[in-house]
């Protein structure tokens, strides 16, 4: 009777140890309450004892956790419907905080993050969204870590995965993009003109020192078209033809030059001469006309009754072809 007894204490105790008994992992921590109290030391990885029916330990995952946000719809700043979805990656760093401070950490991660995209996504530009992620990512961080601090959570990092466009904004940026690419290319086909230009004057100056240089890039064209077409060329004049008619177009234009200097100077020889030979008028003294009477007219020291002698008249000078006039003197 006495060894039936023992036995049955054996094995109640046996029970009792066997139900004390926890093991912690090494990602986790344990956090005591007996009789609903909080017990300050955290329980560490390993075997670890409770004593049964008066004390619950609760196991707190200390990994780096990855919580997906459903997508949500917002209108930007500039009113453009959109919808964004992110990931949020946290870890907990005090498990007496995660346990007594909020009742599921896991639920409350989520809603917060839930919040804080739409905020997010109405401060912000459809350009910040698409171009500018960076900036979004760090303020929503920040967004999600002010509330998470006091539930003994630590944010890692924050992703905005996909942002989605309605498909009439899709064909307006779309369009944005040929434009801009439209005109750079335009810019960059302009700039190669211009520089071409630059170029081609300063050769052809150089050319216009040289006329040889001509001729040999006359030639080095030549064998280019040969040896692309594998086709015969025939020139139908020689290339020193070409030196000759340069030749011969400098000689004409020198002699020009010179028929044109020796005319001008022929021309201003006559000019002088001509008007070396042009006579000098006379100078004419006072002309004297009769003095009329009632019997007729009397000159100065004839008789009455007789006719006076005209007076000399000087005669004019030939000019510009006029034929001379010779003036006459009569009584009246």
């Amino acid at each position: 009777m006495i060894i039936e007894v023992l036995i049955g204490v054996l094995v109640v105790l046996a029970l009792l140890a066997a139900s004390s008994v926890r093991i912690i992992r090494q990602y986790e921590r344990g956090v005591v309450l007996r009789f609903g109290r909080l017990r300050r030391d955290v329980r560490q990885p390993g075997l670890t004892a409770i004593v049964p029916a008066v004390d619950r330990l609760r196991k707190v995952n200390m990994q780096i956790i990855t919580m997906p946000v459903p997508a949500q719809e917002g209108i930007t700043r500039d009113n453009v419907t959109v919808r964004v979805d992110a990931v949020v990656y946290f870890n907990v760093t005090d498990p007496t905080r995660a346990v007594i401070n909020v009742e599921d950490y896991l639920f409350a991660m989520g809603q917060v993050a839930q919040a804080s995209l739409r905020s997010i996504i109405g401060k912000s530009d459809l350009d910040d969204l698409l171009s500018d992620r960076e900036k979004l990512n760090q303020g929503l961080e920040v967004m999600i870590d002010s509330p998470a601090l006091n539930w003994g959570v630590h944010i890692d990092r924050v992703e905005i995965k996909d942002v989605s466009l309605p498909e009439a904004m899709k064909r307006s940026i779309a369009r944005q993009a040929e434009a801009e690419r439209e005109r750079r290319s335009r810019i960059i086909s302009a700039d190669g003109e211009f520089r071409a230009s630059r170029k081609l004057s300063e050769a052809a100056s150089v050319m216009e020192r040289t006329p040889a240089a001509l001729q040999l890039r006359l030639l080095e064209t030549v064998v280019e078209v040969a040896a692309e077409k594998n086709s015969t060329l025939v020139l139908p004049f020689p290339v020193e033809l070409l030196r000759f008619v340069d030749h011969t177009g400098e000689g004409s234009a020198g002699e020009g030059e010179a028929a044109t200097d020796t005319s001008a100077e022929e021309g201003a020889g006559a000019d002088l001469s001509e008007s070396a030979e042009q006579p000098t008028p006379a100078a004419t003294g006072p002309h004297e006309l009769p003095e009329e009477t009632g019997a007729g007219a009397v000159g100065r020291g004839e008789a009455p009754g007789s006719e006076a002698a005209p007076s000399p008249v000087p005669e004019q000078s030939q000019r510009h072809g006029e034929r001379p006039e010779t003036a006459r003197s009569g009584p009246t």
